[in-house]
C-alpha cells in the first residue's frame, strides 16, 4: 500500500541493520569534522534532562518477548542549571549504531567516521532542580524507524516555555535504542506487512498509554503529576499519536506532523487535533486523502521535506554547508527553506496550539 510505503520509510532501518558486516559495526573513532549543534530553545526557562527507563508487566513485548520496556526523555522547565552539565543527544554506543545506518537509510549523508555524533549536546542540563510546581505535559512519538532523539529540538522548545515532555523510544521499531540491558536495534526489515504495521501502532499506542499512566498519576522522574497532557508525533508517530487520543480520553490536544490516518475510522473523535504537512512530501496526495472529513487546524511547511519536523532540519543543512552532503540530499530529506525562520515558524505553530489546549507553566503552575 503506497500511504504505508511512504510512512515507514524509516523501517528501512531494519534492512540496513541486517546488511551491516560485523567489521562495519565495529566501534570507528569519527574523523575531524564539523561540530554539529541543534537549535537552541526560545524559552524563558533553561532545561533539565532526565532519562527514565519504564517497564510494563501487563504487556509483552511483541518482538523479542519479556515484559514491555520503554525509554523516555524527560525534558521540563528547570530552575536552575549551575552546575549542571548539557546533555549529549546521543550515548556513545547510540552513537556508533546511528553512525552506522545513518547513511544506509538516508543514502547522501555522511558514512561512519565523517560525523561525530556523539559529540552533538542537547540543551538539556542533566537532573537540573525543576521550576516547582506542577506542569502540563506532552509526549512525542516518533517516526517509523526513528529514535527519539530526532525530535530533540522541538521538545527543548516547548520545555522552556513551561512543560514537561517526554520523548518516547519504542524499542523493537526504533532504530537503536540504549537500554540498561544493553543496544537494542530495531527488527524491522525492509516494509512491513499490515500486520507488522498493525503491531507497530498497537505497540506505541501502549507505550503511550503507560507513559500517560506516569504522567499524569505519580509524576514521571520526579517530577509532581501533570496537569493536562497532549501528544504530538512525526509520520508513524503522528498516526500512534491520534489513534491514542482516540482511545485515552486523557490525552487533550494532538498534533500530527505528517501521519496517514486511514489505519483505522476515527469516527467522533472529538479532540484539538493539528494536521501539519510539508509542501515536499512526496506521499501528499494519500495523506490529505486520509486526512479528509476529520476536523481540525491544517498548517502548511514551506519549502520542506518530510525530515523537516525532525533535528535533521538543523543537522543536514550544516552538513551541506560543511561540504558533507549535496544540495540534492538537503533537498530531499528536508527541503530548501531557511532553517533558522521554518524552526521558528513551527515551533511557534506548536507551541500556539498546545497553549491554547493544554496550558503551560504561566497559566498551569500551581
Amino acid at each position: 500500500m503506497t500511504s504505508r510505503r511512504t510512512l515507514l520509510q524509516g523501517a528501512v532501518l531494519g534492512a540496513a541493520t541486517a546488511l551491516l558486516p560485523t567489521a562495519a559495526r565495529a566501534a570507528t573513532a569519527p574523523a575531524a569534522g564539523p561540530v554539529l549543534r541543534l537549535p537552541a530553545p526560545t524559552g524563558p526557562h533553561p532545561v533539565g534532562l532526565r532519562t527514565v527507563h519504564l517497564t510494563d508487566p501487563t504487556r509483552t513485548d511483541p518482538w523479542e518477548g519479556g515484559a514491555r520496556e520503554v525509554m523516555l526523555t524527560v525534558l521540563y522547565p528547570a530552575r536552575d542549571v549551575q552546575g549542571r552539565p548539557r546533555v549529549p543527544q546521543l550515548t556513545p554506543a547510540a552513537a556508533r549504531e546511528f553512525a552506522d545506518l545513518a547513511p544506509l537509510v538516508h543514502p547522501g549523508l555522511p558514512t561512519p567516521g565523517t560525523v561525530d555524533w556523539g559529540a552533538v549536546l542537547t540543551h538539556g542540563h542533566l537532573a537540573a532542580p525543576p521550576l516547582p510546581g506542577r506542569l502540563p505535559a506532552l509526549l512525542y512519538s516518533p517516526g517509523g524507524g526513528d529514535s527519539r532523539t530526532l525530535g530533540t529540538s522541538l521538545a527543548e522548545d516547548l520545555a522552556g516555555h513551561g512543560r514537561v515532555v517526554v520523548l518516547v523510544d519504542h524499542p523493537g521499531d526504533a532504530s537503536q535504542v540504549d537500554l540498561p540491558g544493553g543496544m537494542r536495534d530495531t527488527v524491522l526489515r525492509g516494509e512491513p506487512d499490515p500486520a507488522t504495521f498493525r503491531t507497530m501502532i498497537d505497540t506505541r499506542v501502549g507505550d503511550l498509554r503507560l507513559v500517560l499512566d506516569r504522567v499524569l498519576g505519580d509524576g514521571l522522574a520526579g517530577l509532581p503529576p501533570a496537569t493536562t497532557a497532549g501528544i504530538y508525533g512525526h509520520s508513524a508517530g503522528g498516526t500512534a499519536a491520534v489513534s491514542t487520543a482516540h482511545a485515552d480520553r486523557r490525552v487533550r490536544a494532538v498534533a500530527n506532523l505528517e501521519g496517514y490516518l486511514d489505519l483505522d475510522p476515527l469516527d467522533g473523535f472529538d479532540r484539538p487535533l493539528l494536521l501539519f504537512r510539508t509542501d515536499g512530501f512526496d506521499g501528499a496526495d494519500c495523506l490529505t486523502r486520509s486526512w479528509a472529513g476529520l476536523a481540525g487546524e491544517r498548517a502548511l511547511l514551506a519549502g520542506s521535506g518530510h525530515w523537516a519536523f525532525t533535528d535533521y532540519a538543523a543537522l543536514v543543512p550544516a552538513l551541506q554547508a560543511a561540504g558533507l552532503v549535496t544540495s540534492a540530499t538537503r533537498a530531499a530529506l528536508v527541503g530548501t527553506a531557511d532553517p533558522a525562520a521554518r524552526l521558528a515558524a513551527l515551533r511557534r505553530r506548536l507551541r500556539g496550539f498546545f497553549d491554547a489546549h493544554t496550558g503551560c507553566a504561566r497559566s498551569a503552575r500551581r
